[in-house]
């Protein structure tokens, strides 16, 4: 498990869910992850429920009726506004920001040009996630997109990412770096997928078999069954509410 004070530009720090039932989803992951909650109240109305790990931020949600049930995913910058524009300028849509969260942070939520939805989080008075890489805690965020040449160019030029791709899988998936440590993963989506391109969140385990199982007893499901990949496993479910997560377990990185 990896504790954090700090997030470095250019890395996933943060992940939230949208829900219209945060008291079902706090009783799911909960029970599955084994978080506690801190419920803080917004002042424009409405809560948002910070998920603990040991004390530590882990993940948040917060209820909404305006979309789907989904965890976004956060990338930590030195500056949301020059970060937004230059999305702007690379073919992004700005769906909402930059704006600023109390002095927690300032954020901005993307659309990147082939259809995946981002947040990007310049740090105030929270740096995001205090823990990572372990048995509940954010591990791995990855690109499922149509175009991942195009994509690659998007992201190299908006952050500085490396992508290498990656052998011994049975479809092509390439590594996201950022300088020497690896900070996420993507994908193709196969031809005829009616999922649109996403950033899926991965949260860690130490046995996938175990969690999964706990997935089906809470009122989930498994969407993608438990399958070997370099490194370790993974598998990828929907909590109650439709909303779709991952499960990887392996080595993780401190």
């Amino acid at each position: 498990m990896g504790e954090r004070d700090k997030h470095e530009h250019g890395t996933f720090s943060w992940t939230d869910l949208s829900t219209p039932d945060a008291e079902a989803s706090k009783a799911f992951y909960g029970g599955l992850f084994g978080w506690e909650f801190l419920d803080n109240p917004i002042p424009e109305g409405g809560v948002y429920v910070m998920a603990k790990l040991g004390g530590r931020s882990a993940a948040a949600m917060y209820e909404t009726t305006e979309r789907h049930p989904a965890w976004a995913s956060y990338v930590t910058v030195d500056d949301a506004d020059a970060i937004t524009e230059r999305a702007q300028e690379l073919g992004a849509n700005v769906l909402a920001g930059p704006f600023d969260v109390m002095d927690f942070g300032r954020m901005s939520t993307l659309q990147d040009p082939q259809g995946a939805v981002f947040c990007v989080w310049q740090a105030g008075s929270s740096i995001g996630a205090q823990v990572v890489n372990g048995p509940g805690a954010l591990s791995l965020n990855q690109l499922n997109t149509t175009d991942p040449e195009a994509a690659r160019g998007f992201y190299t030029d908006l952050f500085g990412w490396r992508f290498e791709e990656m052998q011994g899988g049975p479809s092509a998936y390439y590594g996201i770096y950022r300088g020497e440590t690896v900070n996420g993963g993507m994908m193709q989506l196969p031809p005829g997928q009616p999922a649109p391109p996403h950033w899926l969140v991965y949260f860690g385990t130490d046995d996938i078999d175990a969690t999964g199982e706990r997935i089906g007893s809470l009122g989930g499901r498994i969407v993608v069954e438990t399958m070997d990949v370099p490194g370790g496993q993974i598998l990828v479910a929907q909590d109650p509410q439709g909303a779709t997560f991952a499960l990887v377990a392996g080595r993780f990185d401190d």
